[in-house]
């Protein structure tokens, strides 16, 4: 078998960070491989379950709030969206922005090529005056050069994203997004925040068994474009609550004691029966670490919006001049 450093081997582009995470112990694998366009398709069926309030509810807020939270944006505003996915509730916030200036630019930025394309295709023609710049780009490890684009930014980090890093993670990420823009520039980001466990565990566990096909769609994508050789039914989905992290954890549990071969790394993984591969976590937020968050980013809380049960917030930051 060839060696895993062979120069004559041509690697996935996913073998490396697979290779990192399930030599880790314990075992993960980072969220932002359930995203090929298999995991966006069925990503896109979860975000319309009766259990997955998150979406909806966000949505609702922008049909309420739209037409506000891009009149304080400012003028003469440009939108970018981080990991834009189908862009399918910005839309209404391109249509509120629509009525206040001639010409609007989108810049959807996903490292989904798939959800990129159904972005495109979604908008383009919806209005006149829409102009659709797609970039693909891996926006947790580098962002484009931000600044460089046209007009006052908005830049949208909505969905709850968020909460799929680590805390320090998140100023990280959100410093970053701080210094690729300019003084005046404004940062929306979607917080999904603190319920009832019941609500949290029911959203990420639905009665169609979507979710699971979701998780387990990461193992599959290993398959497909690595060499795996996982059997899917050989693990189960795991979602369950963590309240002393305040975040919902997404794990796939091995049924057996097995070994599994990628022959992209030409080796095998031993699995114990009931070994785990953590997938996602998923932090749910209070106003209080909200405003933290933001804070220790550097960036000035302005405003917020949230439902009528307080199980959404977005909330808008500025990048002070």
């Amino acid at each position: 078998m060839t060696a895993y450093n062979s120069p004559a081997v041509v690697l996935s582009p996913i073998a490396e960070e697979v290779l990192q995470g399930l030599s880790a112990t314990p075992k993960r694998l980072p969220p932002k491989l359930f995203y090929d366009a298999a995991g966006s398709h069925l990503f896109e069926q979860i975000t319309e379950l009766p259990e997955y309030y998150p979406t909806r509810t966000e949505r609702a807020i922008f049909e309420a709030c739209g037409g506000e939270i891009v009149a304080q944006a400012g003028n003469n505003l440009t939108l970018i969206e981080l990991g834009a996915g189908s862009a399918s509730k910005t839309r209404i916030l391109i249509e509120a922005l629509a009525t206040r200036q001639l010409r609007v630019g989108f810049y959807p930025i996903d490292v989904s090529v798939a959800a990129l394309k159904q972005a495109v295709t979604g908008l383009n023609g919806h209005l006149p005056h829409l102009r659709v710049r797609p970039m693909v780009a891996d926006y947790s490890r580098s962002l484009p050069h931000l600044s460089a684009l046209p007009g006052r930014k908005l830049v949208l980090f909505i969905g709850s994203t968020i909460g799929n890093f680590e805390p320090q993670e998140a100023v990280q990420f959100l410093s970053r997004v701080r210094r690729s823009l300019q003084p005046g520039d404004a940062v929306l980001v979607g917080f999904d925040m603190v319920k009832s466990p019941a609500l949290l565990h029911a959203a990420y566990n639905d009665g169609q068994g979507v979710t699971a096909q979701f998780n387990k769609n990461i193992l599959a994508r290993i398959n497909r474009e690595a060499g795996g050789r996982f059997d899917l039914n050989a693990f189960q989905h795991v979602a369950f609550w963590n309240a002393e992290r305040s975040r919902i954890e997404m794990h796939l549990e091995s049924q057996m004691e097995q070994d599994v071969l990628i022959e992209d790394l030409g080796r095998q993984f031993h699995f114990a029966a009931g070994e785990r591969i953590h997938t996602e976590n998923s932090y749910k937020f209070t106003s209080h670490i909200i405003s933290r968050l933001l804070h220790q980013s550097g960036l000035h809380l302005e405003k917020y919006w949230r439902d009528e049960n307080e199980w959404f917030c977005v909330a808008m930051g500025r990048i002070s001049t």
